[in-house]
């Protein structure tokens, strides 16, 4: 059996995505950095008006995007924290029982998202965040978002 070319592509996309992550987090595996970008996914996402969720899936792989949507519940979002120990709390216990420290692991992923999705879109995202929680995104991406719209 063929795999189609749009599968194998974001199979590829995923790993490479996924390879990134546990080099960057210093994870174990590329199972522990699944589990990591799905926690911290749904966190930004939960965090996020329904429009600029939707806009921001639509920069990941096809299997990423899965991940991201899995349980979300549209009409619960955005979910207001505004402390960056409040957002890691709610990270460190959805790892339970793995003992990642929360901080580098939220940062690892938020890296990925930069580096890989639309400057333009990341921009949109942190523009919807509390200000602690931007802290948590690589510098580049804070100052990029904090450039006047060109439109």
């Amino acid at each position: 059996m063929t795999i189609p070319a749009p599968i194998a592509h974001t199979v590829q996309q995923t790993q490479e995505w996924l390879k990134e992550l546990r080099d960057n987090a210093g994870l174990e595996d590329e199972a522990t950095a699944l589990s990591v970008m799905r926690i911290v996914l749904h966190q930004v996402r939960d965090r996020l008006s329904a429009e600029e969720a939707v806009d921001l899936a639509a920069q990941l792989p096809i299997i990423v995007r899965g991940l991201y949507f899995e349980g979300w519940r549209p009409g619960q979002s955005p979910q207001k924290v505004h402390t960056k120990q409040k957002f890691l709390d709610q990270v460190t216990l959805q790892l339970l029982p793995r003992q990642i420290p929360p901080e580098p692991a939220v940062r690892a992923v938020l890296a990925v998202l930069a580096h890989h999705c639309d400057p333009g879109e990341i921009g949109d995202v942190i523009g919807q965040m509390p200000s602690e929680l931007k802290e948590l995104w690589p510098a580049g991406a804070v100052a990029l978002a904090r450039r006047p719209s060109q439109h």
